[in-house]
């Protein structure tokens, strides 16, 4: 199982990749994909769990409410609407859209803040469970 260091760590190798405004669409979309995975994974890494898949967020989420508490709904439809609508789209299908990434975004921003209230409460203040992005 990795640890919650190491998905911060990938969590934040991924959030450089997305903000590099070299990278593609479909790149940065993908590598937010990503980022958002690794977050939810640390939040799940603090309680001992390991998710180890992403088609598995959503049950382990259900499952496990105990990881991200009442955000834990909002979380894995946000992450939902990015693995199964988003990013399929623009890494398989044939369109490469700016408002797409847009979305995929805000999605971003829905998971950060949920992961991030979770990790500032785990670790009563201690800069080393919260996330820089």
């Amino acid at each position: 199982m990795a640890s919650f260091e190491t998905h911060i760590k990938k969590y934040d190798l991924f959030t450089a990749d997305a903000l590099n405004e070299q990278n593609s669409p479909p790149t940065r979309i993908e590598a937010l994909f990503e980022a958002c995975f690794h977050l939810i994974e640390a939040c799940a890494a603090k309680d001992g769990i390991h998710i180890n898949k992403h088609q598995l967020v959503r049950p382990m989420l259900l499952r496990h409410q105990a990881i991200l508490g009442e955000g834990s709904e909002q979380v894995w439809r946000a992450f939902d609407e990015l693995q199964n609508q988003i990013r399929p789209g623009q890494a398989y299908g044939g369109r490469i859209d700016g408002e797409a990434l847009k979305r995929a975004e805000q999605i971003t921003a829905i998971i950060k803040e949920a992961c991030d209230k979770v990790l500032r409460k785990a670790s009563s203040g201690s800069a080393r469970n919260t996330v820089s992005r």
